[in-house]
């Protein structure tokens, strides 16, 4: 099933009629997720499975591909970062239903009226991966190490002044 991924749906239906939702959303229309993009060019494309495992637990299952416009942190060029992503959502009626969730599983509590909105939780996953500090591939690697001068680091020393002071009492 193709459908519109604005619109808010019925976790606890789509788990029992066991629909999937596929789409493509632009960028551009994921507010929290273009606040950390260089651009809000590109879209990204998704496949929301839901259903039950063979333990009975309600699940939703993300497959998002997308092309995200990211600024390299050593270049400070742009760049486009591949993102695959591949979740099992859990879902969950209270936060204690989330020690129950199989290995594998993120909780995802839904709401008590049993709405959610696919965009969201492809915008959320999204969101998770963002790198912490953007590098793209095949970027030189910046030399870590920075040589201090020996009078920078007698300066930044507050033994040193007290060495200086002894060694002038000596003489």
């Amino acid at each position: 099933m193709s459908a519109d991924s604005s619109p808010a749906v019925d976790a606890w239906r789509m788990v029992s009629a066991r629909r999937v939702l596929e789409g493509e959303l632009p960028l551009a229309e994921l507010p929290r997720l273009s606040s950390l993009l260089n651009d809000a060019e590109g879209s990204a494309r998704y496949r929301i499975e839901f259903g039950r495992d063979a333990l009975e637990v309600p699940f939703a299952k993300l497959s998002i591909e997308a092309g995200l416009p990211l600024v390299c942190q050593r270049s400070l060029q742009g760049f486009i970062e591949p993102v695959l992503i591949e979740q099992t959502l859990g879902l969950i009626r209270d936060e204690a239903g989330e020690a129950a969730l199989p290995e594998g599983y993120e909780a995802l509590l839904v709401p008590e009226d049993g709405r959610v909105v696919p965009a969201e939780l492809v915008e959320d996953e999204l969101i998770l991966a963002v790198p912490v500090i953007p590098v793209a591939p095949g970027s030189e690697a910046v030399e870590r190490d920075w040589p201090v001068r020996e009078e920078e680091a007698a300066a930044t020393n507050p033994f040193a002044a007290l060495s200086a002071l002894k060694s002038d009492n000596k003489n």
